[in-house]
């Protein structure tokens, strides 16, 4: 039997647009024919949580998710899944809030990055994800990868552009060239590929543009959702 998949989206809708798509594509592959995803998807208005996240609110924020996976849970998804690299700054507290299991998005990167002998890669996300311990810690310390972040500057050009323009649905050329630019200069530290660890990147830098190994976690986490659901 296909198992109900939980999301919590909205953070932002841009990517939570991407994680549908992805998911019911990865079915219909599977299944075929006219075979899509039992999914179930609380969409959280994301104004009042970024405000959280730059206030250090992050227990503010986490009672919003703990509301929104009850929802799932009361609606009957067999597991659950953040649609956001940065939120899972609370997914501990979150996930042992319901009984459906979390299906952790630093986890399922780790895992892909496992499977093709990654010892060393580069970050790129918002500022909490690139300089808290959460998520850097999460896969050094599960699957023993090196995880490699720009420096200061870039760091901020990289947050600003996810928050000021790809939360809000802008794809731009220069950004681009930003990131690219940003990819290039990790590559220095002897990189093996680089974690795109924020939900909306991809919709700006796709592999087409680097020849350096590109780890898109919403694809990834998308994928696995898929596999989990079918097992």
């Amino acid at each position: 039997m296909v198992k109900t998949i939980g999301l919590i989206g909205g953070m932002s809708w841009e990517s939570s647009v991407l994680y549908y798509r992805l998911i019911n594509t990865g079915i219909k592959q599977r299944l075929g024919g006219l075979h899509s995803a039992q999914l179930l998807m609380y969409s959280v208005d994301f104004a009042p949580i970024e405000r959280l996240q730059h206030a250090g609110d992050w227990d503010g924020a986490a009672k919003m998710l703990i509301d929104a996976a009850r929802r799932l849970e009361a609606g009957g998804a067999d597991f659950f899944l953040i649609g956001t690299n940065t939120m899972h700054r609370v997914a501990d507290e979150v996930a042992s809030a319901v009984a459906i299991p979390l299906l952790h998005i630093a986890d399922a990167t780790g895992t892909v990055l496992r499977r093709d002998g990654v010892r060393r890669v580069g970050l790129l996300g918002t500022a909490f994800t690139m300089e808290l311990e959460f998520y850097k810690d999460r896969i050094s310390d599960n699957f023993g990868i090196d995880i490699v972040v720009p420096e200061l500057h870039d760091r901020q050009m990289v947050h600003d552009i996810i928050y000021q323009e790809l939360c809000q649905g802008q794809v731009e050329p220069e950004s681009r060239e930003v990131y690219l630019a940003i990819i290039d200069r990790m590559a220095e530290a002897e990189i093996e590929g680089v974690i795109l660890g924020c939900t909306e990147i991809g919709m700006l830098v796709e592999q087409q543009y680097t020849d350096i190994k590109l780890y898109d976690t919403t694809a990834i986490h998308a994928e696995q959702a898929v596999a989990l659901a079918l097992e």
